[in-house]
C-alpha cells in the first residue's frame, strides 16, 4: 500500500510539472488574440503552426541554431577534458596542500557570477575577444568549473589504487594513465558533466548578450529576446522559439538519463 501511495504522489508530481510545458506548447500553436486566452472550452481551438513559420521568417533561425550548437559542442569538449584533468590531479596525484587547494576551489562556487562579471569583461575587452565566441568557449578549457571537478574527483577516488599502481609498473606516465585507463572508466561522469554543460550553455542568455553584438552571431537564447517588445510581446512566437530551445535539452536528457543519474550518484559518494 505504501508503494502505491508513493507511486501515486510521483505520478501527480510528474503531471503537475508537465503543465507549464503543455501551456507553452499550446500557446506556441495559437496566434494573435488567442495566444493567451486559453480555457478548457477552447483549449484545442485555433491551433496552427503560424508562429513557427513567423519566427523562421523574422530571424535567422538556422544560423542561431548553428551558433548554439557550435558554442555548446566546444564548451562540452573543453569542460569534460579540463575538469577531468584537474580532478585527476586532485585525486590520483599526491602533493602538498592538495586537499586544502581543492577546498578553496569548492569555495569559489559560493562567489556570485555578478561579482566577477565586470572584471572578466574588461579582460576579454583587452584581449580583443568581444563580439566573438572566444569568451563563451575558451574558459571551458581552463578548468571546467568547480562542480564538474568535484564530480570527476569523487569518481576517481573510487578507482582502486591497485589499477593505478599496476599501470605505473607497466611504464605508463600520468597522462597515459589518465587518457587510457581513468578517463574511459568515467563514462557515466562524462555523460553527466556533458548534459549539465549542454543545458547551461544551450540556455545561456547573459553570456551571449554581453559578448556578442553581431546579429548573425546570436544564439537561440538571444532570439527569444527579439520577440519581447517594450509595449507589446507576441507570446505565441516567444513560446514557439522557446519550444524549439528546450526540445533538444529534453531529448538529450531522455537519451542519457541512465548515465546522468548514475553519475550524480557517484558524485555523491562519501569516499574522499
Amino acid at each position: 500500500m505504501k508503494k502505491i501511495i508513493i507511486h501515486f504522489i510521483l505520478y501527480v508530481g510528474m503531471l503537475l510539472s508537465m503543465i507549464p510545458f503543455l501551456w507553452m506548447l499550446i500557446t506556441s500553436l495559437r496566434s494573435g488574440n488567442y495566444s493567451l486566452g486559453i480555457s478548457l472550452d477552447t483549449l484545442f481551438e485555433n491551433l496552427s503552426f503560424e508562429n513557427y513559420i513567423t519566427i523562421w521568417e523574422k530571424i535567422p533561425l538556422l544560423q542561431y541554431t548553428k551558433n548554439s550548437v557550435f558554442i555548446s559542442s566546444f564548451t562540452i569538449i573543453g569542460t569534460v577534458f579540463s575538469s577531468s584533468f584537474v580532478a585527476y590531479a586532485f585525486s590520483i596525484l599526491e602533493w602538498k596542500n592538495r586537499d586544502k587547494l581543492f577546498l578553496f576551489i569548492i569555495f569559489t562556487m559560493m562567489i556570485p557570477l555578478q561579482v566577477t562579471m565586470i572584471p572578466v569583461f574588461v579582460i576579454y575587452k583587452q584581449l580583443g575577444w568581444l563580439n566573438s565566441f572566444k569568451p563563451l568557449i575558451v574558459p571551458a578549457f581552463l578548468g571546467g568549473g568547480a562542480f564538474n571537478i568535484f564530480l570527476f574527483r569523487q569518481f576517481f577516488l573510487n578507482i582502486p589504487r591497485e589499477i593505478i599502481d599496476a599501470a605505473k609498473m607497466d611504464g605508463l606516465n600520468h597522462f597515459q594513465i589518465y587518457w587510457t585507463i581513468v578517463l574511459p572508466m568515467a563514462k557515466s561522469i562524462i555523460a553527466t558533466v556533458s548534459i549539465l554543460t549542454f543545458m547551461f550553455t544551450w540556455n545561456d542568455f547573459m553570456g551571449p548578450l554581453i559578448y556578442l553584438s553581431d546579429k548573425l552571431k546570436g544564439t537561440l537564447a538571444l532570439g527569444v529576446m527579439l520577440f519581447v517588445g517594450q509595449y507589446q510581446t507576441e507570446w505565441g512566437q516567444v513560446m514557439a522559439i522557446s519550444i524549439l530551445m528546450i526540445a533538444p535539452v529534453i531529448l538529450v536528457f531522455v537519451l542519457f538519463q541512465k548515465y546522468f543519474i548514475s553519475g550524480l550518484m557517484f558524485g555523491g559518494s562519501k569516499n574522499g
